[in-house]
């Protein structure tokens, strides 16, 4: 199995506060991201990613996020096999510092 690249959420926040534009999916339900979302984030619960697949680029980088990351790991892993570039923010939105927003 790949390795799976990973992003720290404070290299993710220094990115977006540096103005990059990045793809960032998050894979929560819909109740867990009712208490924010990092700005600029799509929500795409986990169970509808393969039938969302149509919706992504191979040729972009996608950072995934949940709560902890084990769920964005899992997605990270199945999308890598699809032929996606992927990375995994680790220690999920329990880590996040930054600004969130409601979807």
């Amino acid at each position: 199995m790949n390795k799976i690249e990973t992003i720290s959420p404070q290299e993710l926040q220094k990115k977006l506060e540096a103005g990059e534009k990045l793809e960032m999916v998050d894979v929560r339900e819909h109740d867990e991201v009712a208490f924010g979302m990092i700005p600029g984030a799509k929500h795409i619960p986990m169970g509808e990613i393969p039938e969302r697949l149509n919706e992504f680029d191979k040729d972009k980088e996608y950072i995934f996020i949940c709560r902890s990351s084990a769920r964005s790991g899992n997605v990270c892993h199945f999308m890598n096999q699809q032929g996606f570039k992927v990375r995994n923010m680790i220690g999920g939105m329990m880590s996040w510092s930054g600004e969130t927003k409601r979807p």
